[in-house]
């Protein structure tokens, strides 16, 4: 047998891929190392859940409110007008997707990948059966290397697959609390900017409904990610919350500058590093990567064109490009040291960053509506950056 397309990596990217390419006829395997659950706050914006078609029953909890934390404990908590951050346990919602693959033709198969093999007579993908522990040899035509940060398919296959750069992200899902507090709230997301905790990023408390995520990323080594985990539960109340399980794992901070190998193979989600600069946000970023990946496979088996491969990338950039360049200058901007991470809490404050914010996070496209509102927050930001201005201005 031969399969139009092997997709390595059952994530929310590889997962879209190969639904979507399942439902446009394609013969299609899908290959993932099941039990591994990725570090992660599980947001999902109304986009997303359109885009994609999330059934509610998936969303464990609906935020209403962001908390900003800064590194002197102030605060500033944003409400989320005309909308709401969905969020999801990747232990039930990656399996999901994966099983809503299948139900679209997707075959499943259990293992880790291993190689791909190439000879006159076609191009396999090796992967070792989680079950019995043999390597399987599956034909294709095309690949979608969608296999997370660090990426065995693109170390191999594509130039710089193995030079990403890359922040290490550890969290701690707990059961919550009952009920709600000054220090948590079940419909509150709480950012932590403190060198304390993150010195190059943010910490986290994303309630899940019974359960909640604390955790925090740094790319700064020597940095004790469980320690600065235990620092976010002691000032939320919840060291005595019961821990359920703890995970890590690198997220990558820069899409790489090539997706595709020129010939039979294309990249997608975190294995193409389309995690949002700033926020960290990847979910619904994965699954559009997934999406553009499957669109330019299927152009590809179309046309019989390799060149189609690249245009996954060049989709995936003429609509979010403009968003990771905003958000990864504003991270070179306010992240490098606790006095630049108070200013940006104090930033927030502003009614219109707010709102501005929100509308771009819930939509996925910078809000160009307000013109007047983008000069007084540009003005702001550069009287901050300047020190013009108190960080505890508001």
């Amino acid at each position: 047998m031969t399969y139009d397309v092997i997709v390595v990596g059952g994530g929310p990217s590889g997962a879209t891929a190969a639904e979507d390419l399942a439902r446009a006829g394609k013969k299609v395997a899908l290959i993932d190392r099941a039990g591994r659950i990725k570090p992660c706050g599980g947001a999902i914006p109304p986009r997303l859940i359109q885009d994609f078609d999330v059934p509610d029953s998936q969303i464990v909890a609906k935020i209403n409110t962001a908390r900003m934390v800064s590194p002197t404990a102030r605060h500033v908590d944003i409400p989320i007008e005309n909308g709401f951050v969905g969020m999801v346990d990747r232990e039930f919602f990656d399996e999901f997707l994966r099983e809503r693959a299948a139900k679209a033709g997707a075959e499943r198969h259990t293992g880790t990948f291993v190689r791909i093999e190439r000879s006159e007579q076609g191009t396999w993908v090796v992967y070792r059966d989680k079950a019995t522990r043999e390597e399987v040899s599956l034909r294709t035509k095309l690949i979608i290397g969608a296999d997370g940060a660090r990426s065995d398919v693109a170390r191999a296959e594509v130039p710089g697959g193995d030079t990403i750069p890359y922040v290490i992200a550890y969290h701690e899902i707990i059961k919550a609390p009952e009920g709600k507090s000054e220090n948590y709230d079940p419909k509150r997301c709480d950012v932590i900017y403190d060198g304390v905790v993150s010195p190059d990023f943010y910490g986290w408390v994303f309630p899940h409904g019974k359960s909640a995520s604390v955790g925090m990323g740094t790319g700064v080594d020597g940095t004790d990610l469980k320690a600065a985990t235990q620092l976010l539960r002691e000032s939320a109340g919840l060291t005595e919350c019961e821990t359920i399980r703890k995970e890590g794992a690198p997220i990558p901070l820069k899409p790489l500058d090539k997706w595709d190998n020129g010939r039979d193979l294309v990249l997608a989600g975190d294995a193409a590093g389309v995690v949002a600069p700033s926020s960290g946000e990847g979910i619904y970023y994965a699954m559009a990567g997934g999406r553009v990946a499957g669109e330019a496979a299927l152009e590809c088996l179309r046309t019989g064109q390799v060149k189609a491969l690249a245009k996954a990338r060049k989709r995936f950039l003429k609509e979010h490009g403009t968003v990771f360049r905003v958000l990864g200058a504003m991270q070179d901007a306010y992240y490098r040291s606790d006095e630049r991470r108070e200013r940006f809490v104090s930033l927030c404050h502003d009614v219109d960053v707010q709102r501005l914010t929100f509308e771009a996070y819930m939509n996925k496209k910078l809000v160009r509506a307000r013109p007047m509102a983008h000069l007084k927050i540009g003005v702001k930001n550069l009287a901050h950056l300047s020190g013009l201005i108190s960080p505890v201005s508001v």
